[in-house]
């Protein structure tokens, strides 16, 4: 049996967590059981889980390579970055460039703690403990602009975080207010759980039942519709091939091949860029 006194201090290992259940479904050992128990749910409703978090995190390392490489792109806000991993968002922009600089913003206490530990002697990069939701304390943090110049554009990357704002929490108002916030030239990234409604009815039940386990859970995990998350683009323009499921945005020559099952349908992924 795992010995959970480890964690740090200010973890709860009694509830799970969004970013220990990702890391879960990575395969990460950074977990409870609380937070497997959970991962565990809706994984008999959806097997292909694990999958389905491999594809944000292939989505992921793509975003910021052609951010990196063709838009040029040589600084990046990660909000709600959750626990390292493997292809980290500075580790993919330094292969571009390696002044890139990079700040990764989480609200969970452990994510800290990692984090820290693993960019010690990075210079160009950081992580700061924030609630996403409170935008003006992290764009206006002294220390995050010690980093980011936010007159320049910058790589603004909300993975798999917007589906965690419930509906009275304004995730569109929130979106927004990171859009405004950012300089024109700047790109704005977002992964999102998607309820494909009558295109993929199959798919839609699912994701709805998985949304469920998720809300009991966590408290948070909606599966929006595409009209829905394409609102957090406001008036940016999208880059082609637009808000698509992940293995569709602009894959490579040697991507594994991923055929189209109902988990295909409900993880879409996109980025758009401010005029």
């Amino acid at each position: 049996m795992r010995n959970e006194e480890w964690a740090p201090p200010g973890v709860d290992y009694t509830r799970p967590s969004i970013a220990r259940v990702y890391d879960f479904m990575l395969g990460g050992k950074d977990n409870f059981a609380i937070d497997r128990r959970a991962a565990e749910k809706a994984l008999k409703i959806t097997p292909d889980g694990f999958a389905a978090a491999r594809w944000n995190r292939v989505f992921l390392r793509r975003v910021v390579r052609y951010l990196a490489s063709e838009a040029g792109i040589d600084q990046f806000l990660d909000i709600g970055s959750g626990l390292p991993t493997q292809g980290n968002v500075h580790e993919v922009a330094a292969e571009v460039n390696p002044a890139s600089r990079v700040v990764y913003v989480d609200s969970d206490p452990m994510v800290l703690a990692h984090a820290r530990a693993l960019l010690a002697n990075a210079r160009t990069t950081m992580v700061k403990q924030a609630d996403a939701r409170f935008v003006d304390q992290i764009i206006g943090c002294p220390e995050v602009r010690r980093y980011i110049d936010i007159s320049r554009p910058v790589g603004l990357l909300m993975f798999g975080i917007l589906h965690h704002f419930n509906d009275d929490e304004q995730p569109e108002q929130i979106a927004a207010s990171y859009r405004d916030a950012i300089a024109p030239g700047s790109y704005l990234a977002i992964s999102h759980f998607h309820n494909p409604e009558e295109a993929h009815p199959e798919a839609s039940v699912k994701a709805l039942m998985v949304e469920k386990v998720f809300l009991d859970a966590l408290g948070s995990g909606r599966f929006r519709t595409r009209d829905e998350i394409l609102a957090y683009f406001g008036d940016f323009e999208l880059i082609e091939p637009g808000l698509v499921p992940f293995p569709q945005w602009r894959p490579g020559s040697g991507d594994e091949a991923y055929d189209p099952i109902d988990i295909y349908h409900t993880l879409v992924g996109g980025v758009a860029r401010k005029l």
